[in-house]
Parts: C-alpha cells; structure tokens; sequence
C-alpha cells in the first residue's frame, strides 16, 4: 500500500499520541481515519453541489421568475439600482 510521510510539530505530535491513547488506538489508525474521513466529506460536498446545480439547472426558468431581480441584464441593458 502507498505510504505518505507527514510532518508535525512536537505539540501536533503529542496531542496524537495523548488522543491516540485515549481512544484505544494506534496514531496512524488515528491520522488515517482523521484524512479518511476528511476525504468523505469533500466527496460528500462536492456531490451535493452537482446535486444542486442539476436541480438549479434543471428549475431555472422557476428561478428566475420567482427572483427576476437577481438575474443578470440582457445584452447592452442596464439594471435598475
């Protein structure tokens, strides 16, 4: 398996071992789980933002009816302040 070396500074590296301790586990079960973790949420953010741009794409026309001052002027208009 790939390995990746990280740096930390000696308080980073003492809170890890003080939380590792606490939680029963090892370090680098700990620092995996911790960047595992991380990369869930952003996929999760990143889903849920394509999610959203569909459904504003797909509701435009509801959109911009609903809230005609936020849409942008027509070519060579100007909008009213």
């Amino acid at each position: 398996m790939p390995a990746l070396n990280v740096e930390f500074s000696d308080r980073e590296l003492e809170d890890l071992r003080q939380i590792a301790k606490e939680r029963g586990t090892s370090m680098k079960a700990l620092v995996r789980e911790a960047a595992a973790a991380d990369i869930a949420r952003h996929r999760a953010l990143q889903e849920g933002a394509e999610a959203f741009r569909r459904f504003f794409a797909a509701h435009a026309d509801e959109f911009a009816a609903a809230f005609p001052d936020d849409e942008p002027a027509a070519h060579g208009e100007r909008r009213a302040v």
